[in-house]
């Protein structure tokens, strides 16, 4: 799928590299395999790096054969696995009970690996690359913490760049369009206090469980009474803990847990609201106590900046022809902390297909999170090739090129 032999040449090296990943996988903040891998990898190619970014992440530079520009760009990989039983059957799964990488974090370090080698042994661009190994995108916000340790303090990035393997789109095609392309993701939590007591005499009570019921439907209505129905917006409770396990007491509290999602920074802050004023109405009109907690963690929206974007789509077509680009693929209302990275900087994030759509039963054909969800190795010379390029268009040695 490479038109570079270079590049087609590292296949089998970067698919072993992928699979000793895959068989090793860690969560959030504990990627000492990935993060020791990754450092050995750059090491060995003499390539400049440094760790201890968000505890396991890496940040490697690669200057170019000349810096007359003094432009900056980087380029991101995520490193963290997710806490899952794998059950894909592939000879390298993996060998840590309970954990799997099953969103193709694996894939997405070993294609920045390889962009790494190929960048440092060529340096066909005029300016400097950051590759940027990531730790805890799968609700760790490892994004939000390399930012917070001075990420974009220390080193002079005038753009952002990233990329995820999409099991939705086939192998061989690329989802490139401006604007929201992943939702935020913020999650609350209601806790609803009132008079416990014997459920013969209810009326000596304050019962939570008909008020925890009462809000799970009132919250159904912000999406659809309050949200412009040309915006998009999802609100879920996905736990509700109350009762004692006994059939005959009423329990005095009752908790409720969710997440909300949006592209619009005003729809978020109007679905905070929304949330909060609903469930201390209901609360509060039967007598309730409530604690409301938006938990800590949030994700912002992923949104593409035009000119940017317009620059990953160039780059798209050359690599798989313009009939193989997607430009008007829906956002997901999925999240990604790489938005926080485009709060800051201007950027693109890109979905790579990599569904065998002639083997329905393929565990490429998996979504992410799937447990018997795998990643593509077929497609890893398409992610290096697409860094590579990318990098030489973002910081061409001949101007006319861009």
């Amino acid at each position: 799928m490479t038109t570079i032999n270079s590049i087609s040449d590292m296949q089998d090296d970067l698919v072993a590299a992928r699979h000793d990943l895959h068989q090793n996988p860690q969560t959030s903040y504990e990627e000492e395999f990935a993060s020791n891998l990754v450092s050995e990898k750059l090491t060995g190619w003499d390539i400049k790096h440094e760790r201890g970014w968000a505890i396991t992440g890496i940040i490697a530079k690669i200057e170019g054969q000349k810096n007359t520009s003094g432009k900056a760009i980087a380029l991101r990989a995520d490193m963290d696995a997710l806490d899952i039983i794998e059950k894909s059957g592939q000879p390298w799964a993996s060998k840590t009970p309970g954990k799997m990488h099953g969103c193709g974090h694996d894939g997405h370090t070993a294609m920045l690996l390889g962009a790494a080698k190929y960048l440092s042994e060529t340096r066909n661009f005029d300016g400097t690359v950051y590759l940027i190994f990531q730790p805890a995108e799968e609700g760790g916000g490892g994004a939000i913490k390399m930012i917070e340790e001075g990420l974009f303090d220390k080193y002079k990035i005038d753009e952002v760049y990233g990329l995820h393997n999409w099991p939705n789109l086939p192998k061989g095609k690329i989802a490139v369009r401006p604007g929201p392309v992943m939702a935020s993701a913020d999650r609350f939590e209601i806790t609803l206090t009132g008079k416990g007591g014997h459920a013969a005499v209810p009326q000596a009570c304050i019962d939570p469980i008909p008020a925890a019921c009462q809000i799970v439907t009132a919250l159904q209505t912000i999406v659809s009474r309050t949200v412009d129905p040309l915006d998009q917006a999802v609100v879920s409770v996905t736990n509700i803990n109350g009762g004692t396990g006994a059939d005959n007491v009423i329990a005095d509290s009752a908790v409720l847990t969710g997440t909300y999602r949006s592209f619009k920074p005003e729809t978020r802050a109007m679905l905070t609201r929304r949330i909060e004023e609903i469930s201390t109405g209901i609360a509060e009109a039967m007598g309730l106590e409530i604690n409301f907690i938006e938990q800590p963690g949030g994700y912002d929206p992923t949104i593409n900046t035009p000119e940017e974007t317009t620059l990953c789509n160039g780059v798209a077509r050359t690599l798989v022809g313009e009939e193989n680009v997607e430009t008007d693929a829906d956002p997901c209302m999925g999240a990604e902390d790489f938005g926080a990275m485009l709060q800051q900087k201007p950027g693109c994030y890109i979905w790579l297909g990599q569904a065998e759509a002639d083997n329905p039963d393929s565990p490429h054909n998996h979504f992410c999170h799937s447990p018997f969800y795998d990643f593509n190795d077929s497609i890893i010379p398409l992610g290096v090739e697409y860094w590579a390029r990318l990098t030489e268009k973002a910081l061409p040695l001949d101007k006319e090129e861009k």
